[in-house]
């Protein structure tokens, strides 16, 4: 397969786990839908964020490492630190599945949302540095200022719904949940935006 049809889909797998996860949290915000039904669309998801980004990972190949400030190790890392952070996705929506209570939910699912949405974060703000250098990616127009900096949107959502969504020791609530919907679904449409951005155009 060519790295063309790799760098579709990849895009595809990033549209379509965004498109879930935006999907998820406009279900979660009406208590009527059943909240398994609405933990599997989370799920599903993190699952075709985890094959984009591995995708994505093993396309950026083993860098020649022109010391740690290269523009090919840099985004080999942003590429790893990414692929770890969706990981950590997998294990908070299949936790969130298994668990039967709020509380239960949330001793699962919390950590692991944390250390997703930081390695998100750190591997759009390396993808951003990596950006200032494209001319020595192994492709550049993998890296698109408009990609990354929407991808970086993602992740600040995304990290502001994981802060909001810690529980509160003295009410046993979720600190803000309109405020942790919201960060998924923005975070998501910032994803989803990126990945129909970065799909490369046909001939």
């Amino acid at each position: 397969m060519t790295k063309l049809r790799e760098q579709r889909r990849e895009a595809r797998f990033f549209a379509i786990g965004a498109s879930l996860f935006a999907i998820g949290a406009v279900f979660a915000a009406f208590p009527a839908i059943n909240a398994t039904f609405t933990g599997l669309t989370f799920f599903i998801g993190s699952i075709f964020f985890t094959t984009a980004s591995l995708i994505q990972w093993l396309l950026s190949g083993r860098p020649r490492f022109a010391g740690w400030g290269g523009a090919e190790a840099i985004d080999w890392w942003s590429a790893a630190i990414q692929f770890v952070g969706t990981l950590f996705f997998n294990v908070s929506t299949f936790s969130a599945i298994l668990s039967l209570s709020i509380l239960g939910e949330r001793q699962h699912v919390w950590r692991p949302d944390v250390f997703g949405s930081a390695a998100f974060l750190i591997s759009s703000l390396l993808a951003v540095w990596a950006c200032r250098d494209r001319d020595r990616l192994w492709d550049p127009a993998a890296r698109l200022w408009k990609v990354t900096w929407l991808n970086l949107f993602g992740s600040v959502a995304f990290g502001i719904s994981a802060v909001t969504a810690r529980i509160s020791p003295e009410s046993g609530l979720v600190a803000n949940a309109s405020l942790e919907g919201l960060g998924t679904f923005f975070g998501a449409l910032g994803f989803l935006f990126a990945a129909l951005l970065m799909a490369p155009k046909r001939a």
